[in-house]
């Protein structure tokens, strides 16, 4: 079983723990997450299957889209509502104030990873300093907030004031940093209480699974699993007909191209006239003496 299934993680398990059950639902086969969603978020979470796992590495980085709820008026030293959470005082903000906040937040921008991450410091985690009660001087990062968008303002069962963003991002952006940050620039103290990726690359929440969902098909998974090929679409295509190439390629071998596509890594497809094409490997294009030639880089099994 190869290609990519599109999870919707809710909260509470780790991305880890979600594999784990899905080894229970699916053959026997090798799996593989695309970025990790936090035990508190939920929404999407791509999973590569088999030979897909294969070709995580070359799918590019993509932007994420995500819906966070923002409570007002206390602060949380996870920045989220799983950690010990403190109230500030002041909880009245105006609307205006945010609204121009929200522009200041959007574009290129500089972020400091909270202390409860994986980030690396010295050889350890910074969650596991920060367990120790150590916090350690972080260096920001440039991050990018394509659109920060403002959906909705209330008050929650308890009465506390809450903010919901629609946030478009880039990778290794911290939402609950975020909503932090914005926090702090309001005056009032905010942490993140709810977040739930809608998307992920070319992989949407409107096409996602529960893992429920996903029990109750019984092993009929043939129309929900994307192929292999699909979240690589922006990769150059090289259709081979030569059976001669096709055996080169297959075993590792560089075979001749006529192409002027101006790109690094391509698509090979094995194509013939009466079969749809079938992705064969990720391969680079490389030039010697006046020739073009693919270079394999990951070859795929083939039936």
């Amino acid at each position: 079983m190869d290609g990519f299934i599109c999870i919707n993680k809710g909260q509470g398990p780790t991305s880890f723990a979600v594999l784990k059950k899905l080894q229970k639902i699916f053959p026997p086969t090798k799996m593989g997450h695309l970025g990790t969603l936090d035990p508190m978020a939920e929404g999407v979470l791509p999973v590569a299957l088999g030979q897909a796992t294969r070709l995580i590495e070359y799918i590019p980085d993509s932007d994420k889209t995500y819906c966070a709820r923002m409570t007002i008026g206390a602060v949380s030293d996870t920045q989220d509502a799983w950690g010990n959470i403190v109230a500030t005082g002041p909880s009245y903000f105006d609307l205006a104030d945010l609204t121009a906040i929200l522009q200041d937040f959007t574009g290129i921008i500089q972020q400091v990873p909270p202390m409860f991450s994986a980030v690396h410091h010295q050889g350890k985690r910074l969650y596991e300093l920060a367990r120790q009660g150590i916090e350690v001087e972080r260096p920001s990062r440039t991050i990018a907030i394509k659109t920060l968008e403002l959906l909705d303002i209330g008050h929650d069962e308890a009465g506390r004031p809450f903010v919901d963003l629609e946030v478009e991002c880039s990778q290794g952006t911290y939402i609950r940093t975020l909503c932090h940050d914005i926090g702090q620039r309001l005056g009032t103290g905010a942490y993140m209480s709810r977040l739930v990726r809608t998307r992920a690359g070319i992989f949407r929440l409107e096409d996602a699974h529960t893992l429920e969902e996903l029990e109750q098909l019984a092993g009929s998974f043939k129309d929900i699993i994307k192929p292999l090929d699909y979240p690589l679409k922006s990769l150059p295509a090289i259709y081979l007909r030569e059976p001669a190439d096709i055996f080169r390629i297959q075993n590792g071998s560089q075979a001749a191209v006529d192409s002027d596509i101006n790109a690094d890594l391509v698509r090979v497809y094995m194509s013939a006239e009466t079969e749809p094409a079938s992705l064969l490997a990720i391969g680079r294009i490389i030039t010697q003496a006046d020739s073009r030639y693919i270079k394999p880089q990951k070859v795929l099994k083939t039936n």
